[in-house]
């Protein structure tokens, strides 16, 4: 029976030299090789120019370069672009840009499903399946350079910049994997994507957050979205392991924060839930010592969901109490709800009829 061809997308440098020495091939072959995946973006290997015919026979027999199947592919009237990807073993996950001229956002998954069960999420109401793995968390970025036509163009002409591990899943329970993937994303003789164009949203795995400062030096945002433990307990329910003082401790701790990179915390808006006055003096009473800024989310609906979206008054009230405390607050445009592509809306248990987009 004949091998399954190894795939490339995902391996580090190590492991790619190691396996084309397996195969019998030069390892000096490992920088072009990283420059046609990911400078380039090609996916057959048989067009590489330059190598004996034998090499190339070895090389497209042995390997592949593989790419995540798009079920399909849909475009939000504001621009907004959602994935619903389907992986080697038939499960799925979304993956959305959000473009710009210039400072766009790819917002990437690192899990099939999630098992947090946040109570505002859509994403908490699937089954946590599985980790992805570097390949496939890598993948989303290649997909996007593919469909976005921006292989080889310079990071200031791309239509996103930036790109945040805020999809489906909790980063930091498949934190090897990530951090695998991260390291890809930041080499700069192929991807090339700053470490400070990178965010890890984490809804506060503790003890791994001063870890991701330390070796990865990425951006953080802390999903927090209350102020009181008994509150968060039932939004996030990861507040029942790691509660407030000890996720905020680990906050003021991150090796990576600064005044010129502050830590992000996302707070998502509930009408009559955690949007008082209070809350927002709370909360920046909370954030002391730590160099931090504020999203403010308004709640992006799904069906059944047990919530309301503060209205526009109460936010920019809240956005004042915080910002008065000299706290940057900043109030985010939803974005792609129409396709359910907004933050907290990824689902990916959806399946296409029959006969539906395929391409």
């Amino acid at each position: 029976m004949t091998a399954e061809p190894i795939e490339l997308v995902g391996l580090s440098r190590p492991q790619l030299t190691e396996a084309l020495v397996g195969a019998g091939l030069s390892p000096h072959l490992v920088r072009p090789l990283w420059n046609r995946i990911y400078v380039q973006g090609v996916t057959d290997l048989s067009t590489w120019d330059g190598l004996s015919p034998d090499h190339r026979r070895i090389l497209c027999e042995t390997f592949r370069v593989g790419r995540l199947h798009v079920i399909s592919d849909l475009t939000s009237t504001d621009a907004t672009r959602k994935w619903l990807l389907e992986l080697r073993d038939t499960q799925r996950i979304e993956t959305v840009v959000i473009p710009e001229q210039t400072g766009g956002a790819l917002c990437i998954s690192s899990q099939v499903g999630c098992s947090l069960t946040c109570s505002f999420c859509r994403t908490g109401t699937m089954n946590s399946v599985r980790n992805l793995t570097p390949a496939e968390i890598v993948g989303q970025v290649l997909i996007a350079r593919d469909r976005l036509r921006e292989w080889g163009q310079r990071r200031v002409d791309c239509r996103f910049a930036n790109v945040v591990l805020m999809g489906m899943g909790e980063p930091l329970f498949n934190y090897d994997n990530v951090a695998a993937a991260v390291r890809i994303l930041i080499d700069g003789e192929g991807l090339s994507i700053s470490r400070r164009r990178i965010m890890l949203s984490t809804a506060g795995v503790v003890p791994l957050i001063e870890r991701v400062g330390r070796e990865l030096g990425v951006n953080l945002a802390i999903s927090l979205h209350a102020v009181r433990n008994e509150l968060r307990d039932q939004l996030v329910p990861l507040n029942r392991k790691y509660p407030l003082e000890e996720l905020l401790d680990a906050c003021r701790r991150y090796p990576a924060a600064s005044n010129a990179r502050r830590i992000t915390f996302e707070y998502v808006m509930l009408d009559g839930v955690n949007d008082s006055d209070t809350d927002a003096r709370v909360l920046a009473r909370l954030l002391n010592g730590i160099h931090a800024k504020v999203n403010l989310i308004p709640w992006n609906p799904w069906p059944d969901a047990p919530y309301q979206t503060s209205t526009p008054t109460r936010v920019r009230s809240f956005a004042e109490i915080v910002n008065s405390a000299g706290y940057s607050s900043a109030i985010r445009a939803t974005r792609g709800d129409d396709i359910m592509a907004a933050c907290g809306q990824l689902n990916a248990m959806t399946r296409p009829r029959v006969g539906g987009m395929r391409d």
